[in-house]
């Protein structure tokens, strides 16, 4: 019942931090909506009909797409509680065979949180159509850079999003004539706020997150009064605009210049990213109703009321939000303006970094260090190489552009791309994961495509006044993406090419032609079955190698995320006497390490293998020690309270100047548990400090296969010897007589990127004094 509560609260307490994130960028679009919309061609039709027709376009454009697309529809279309557009396309991995790496095993589907809404692969009937993916590689090809493409777009708006909210929210200096010098001021202001706010990101939100949702349900009431002091001061005629007949009127009266506005208009639309991409923090219920009910209403309230203002102060258009409020309030509610844009600028950093992290884990992004810490909101996390990426970009926009005008031209082109595809792939959802009929995918795509075109054309009007911005920034990224899975993809054909053939192994013995000593090591491999080739440099190399091998998969599942007690997947290679293990360590392309430290992960794959000895013998293996499953059977090892059946494994923290790690043995008079266990007790030094304590303790003694309590006594007699981490140090060239563009991308771009970015035991967390690196050359 206690556990119960303290979970409730804390659901409350991340519903409440993300209730400023989420609705943060929607919150903020008001200061500078209608100064986009009527920066061009549009600003000579100054009358009350124009501007009318301007706020009911506006209007229908929020309640169409943010209200009805993504409050309604949109954040019931999710992975598992997961949004975005990886969200989607793990969907489209899982059900519709769209995953171009093939690393997929039989044992991922059972994975609790893989299958969707109940479907099932197997209880449906394939169509010609459902089986494209199978036969054409170009639709996995045209897909993976169809979501690389809404990737770079999300991480170009990580660039125009702080840019364009601390810029609008800096214009007050445009309001006050005195200040002959106001470009200077308000850069160099947005400029401070920028840096502060890319400075102060690795300290987390958690410590501030607390004030976010004050501060945008404050700035959504101030907004929503103005809007109607507006209303009833202004024009209160501004209720008839409210109905459709206004936009005919409107296009009627613009033409194409209307039409051409329409790039400026879509910016009310734009908070929908964050919307998606939080949707983890939130209850999808909890936040339909807050948005339908509260801010949806204020955003209607505030532009009806600037549309009011503007109706009978034309000439202020080019102050927007700064120009409707009155001198009484005016500099309250430019701190409350500053404040939310700050929350605004965060929460899609966030959604940056939750995006990076995501082409990362799937393979297509360079290696990056993924910082989170435990005391964070909940899988928040920070990147620093894309921090200072980003905050470079940002400072260069702001400072070139010196135009909230040309930001907002690039941001909706950014915008609306992102959109579409995101339309685009919901459509796809709809047929190969909902397993709906193909009419009902192409009628969303007709319902919602049709009018994002619409929009999408408008904005590309705009490339020279800015919008190329967008365009050469997801230009760079995608093609950064699309190489790094190239040469990776290159990379795992390759190894899975040349693995070591089992009959070959056989023939060396247990031993393997060389001297076992004590110790483990773990081989780290991107292969999900067999025998890397780098294994066979030790073999013909070196005289010695360790005990206990361990080949360790970090293989990453198209899930978002996958429960601690199902993440280990261990098997045997070869018969019991060879002691050789596999390690698939299942990750969801959300998933983040909270270990605190190497030896948590070493005693939880100790822990996995040992309860893999003992399931093998439950489950009818051979109890002899030449016995086992040649063909490398895997089992899913779950942690739990069962664990330990016939070996009771509990951990606990260690202390500073003592010894970490202790074997107790309890209900034996074995000698050589006896001898193991004073052997054990010694095995960490007194200088360790803070690592995890294991203990094994032998709580029945009716079970009587001696070969499975040598083999546990032998793995954990091994660990206190240590554990070695061997990694691949790969140099990859493409064949001589390879076509030029393969050898551009392979010898140039993918070797620049792989030597420019982390090493592979950073990105992987495993401690530099326990590294072996192999040299090993690739001919892709």
């Amino acid at each position: 019942m206690d556990e119960n509560k303290t979970r409730s609260k804390h659901f409350l307490l991340l519903v409440y931090q993300s209730f400023g994130i989420v609705f943060g960028d929607l919150a903020t679009s008001p200061l500078y909506v209608y100064r986009s919309a009527f920066a061009g061609r549009l600003r000579h039709y100054q009358s009350e009909e124009a501007v009318f027709g301007a706020f009911s376009v506006i209007f229908w454009t929020l309640s169409f797409f943010s209200l009805f697309k993504y409050a309604v529809f949109m954040l019931s279309v999710n992975d598992n509680g997961e949004g975005g557009i990886f969200a989607l396309y793990s969907l489209l991995c899982r059900h519709g065979k769209f995953s171009l790496l093939p690393n997929q095993q039989a044992s991922d589907e059972e994975l609790s949180t893989y299958q969707h809404a109940g479907y099932s692969n197997r209880s449906v009937p394939a169509s010609s159509f459902r089986r494209l993916p199978d036969r054409d590689k170009k639709s996995k090809l045209a897909l993976l850079i169809l979501v690389l493409m809404a990737a770079s777009m999300a991480m170009t708006l990580g660039v125009l999003t702080p840019a364009i909210s601390v810029s609008s929210s800096c214009g007050l200096f445009k309001t006050l004539t005195h200040f002959y010098v106001y470009t200077g001021i308000m850069v160099a202001l947005a400029g401070v706020l920028l840096l502060s706010l890319f400075v102060l990101q690795y300290q987390g939100t958690h410590k501030v997150a607390f004030i976010f949702s004050p501060v945008v349900l404050l700035w959504l009431l101030s907004i929503a009064a103005l809007g109607v002091y507006n209303i009833m001061h202004w024009n209160p005629r501004i209720y008839e605009a409210l109905s459709p007949i206004y936009i005919y009127r409107f296009f009627r009266l613009t033409g194409i210049d209307g039409w051409i506005s329409l790039g400026g208009a879509l910016l009310c639309i734009t908070g929908n990213m964050p919307l998606c991409y939080m949707l983890i923090f939130s209850g999808i219920i909890i936040f339909s109703v807050a948005f339908c009910f509260f801010v949806y209403p204020c955003l209607v309230l505030q532009y009806m009321g600037q549309a009011a203002f503007l109706s009978k102060n034309f000439s202020a258009i080019s102050l927007s939000f700064y120009a409707s409020v009155p001198d009484a309030v005016f500099w309250p509610v430019l701190v409350i303006a500053i404040l939310a844009t700050v929350v605004v600028s965060q929460a899609v950093l966030s959604a940056t970094f939750s995006t990076v992290k995501q082409c990362h884990a799937l393979g297509c992004f360079p290696r990056v260090k993924i910082v989170h810490k435990s005391k964070w909101i909940d899988r928040q996390i920070y990147v620093p190489e894309i921090n200072w990426i980003l905050m470079v970009l940002c400072s260069a926009v702001t400072l070139g552009s010196q135009d909230t005008t040309r930001i907002g031209n690039a941001y909706g082109i950014a915008s609306m791309t992102l959109i579409f595809i995101t339309t685009s792939l919901i459509s796809l959802s709809i047929y190969f994961v909902w397993h709906k009929g193909l009419a009902l995918a192409l009628s969303f795509f007709i319902l919602f495509g049709t009018i994002e075109l619409t929009f999408l054309f408008s904005s590309y009007i705009r490339i020279l006044q800015g919008g190329w911005v967008p365009l050469l920034l997801s230009s760079i990224f995608l093609f950064t993406m699309f190489v790094w899975h190239y040469g990776s993809r290159k990379k795992y054909l390759y190894d899975q090419n040349h693995k070591l053939p089992m009959k070959w192994i056989l023939t060396l013995g247990s031993d393997l032609g060389i001297v076992r000593v004590p110790g483990i090591g773990l081989i780290y491999t991107h292969l999900a079955n067999g025998v890397p080739a780098t294994f066979s440099h030790f073999l013909t190399n070196l005289p010695a190698f360790y005990q206990i091998i361990v080949f360790v998969c970090d293989k990453t599942v198209p899930v978002p995320f996958v429960p601690q007690k199902e993440r280990y997947l261990v098997g045997r290679i070869g018969p019991k006497s060879y002691r050789m293990y596999r390690c698939i360590v299942q990750n969801g392309y959300k998933d983040v390490n909270e270990n605190e430290n190497e030896y948590d992960f070493e005693n939880a794959l100790i822990m996995s293998i040992a309860e893999f000895i003992q399931l093998e013998a439950e489950g009818g293996g051979s109890g002899t020690p030449d016995g086992g499953s040649i063909g490398g059977r895997l089992a899913v090892v779950k942690s739990s309270e069962n664990f330990g059946k016939r070996f009771g494994i509990s951990k606990s923290n260690g202390f500073e100047g003592t010894s970490s790690s202790s074997l107790n043995i309890t209900s034996s008079k074995s000698a050589t548990l006896v001898k193991l266990k004073m052997m054990y007790d010694e095995q960490e030094s007194p200088e360790v400090k803070f690592k995890t304590r294991v203990q094994l303790t032998l709580v029945d003694t009716r079970y009587k296969d001696s070969f499975v309590k040598e083999e546990v006594m032998r793995l954990m007699e091994a660990k206190k010897f240590g554990v070695a981490y061997v990694i691949g140090h790969s140099n990859s060239k493409a064949k001589w007589n390879s076509p030029f563009l393969k050898r551009f991308l392979i010898n140039i771009v993918y070797s620049f990127l792989r030597k420019n970015c982390r090493a592979p035991s950073i990105a992987l967390s495993i401690p530099q004094t326990s590294l072996i690196e192999v040299g090993m050359n690739y001919t892709l």
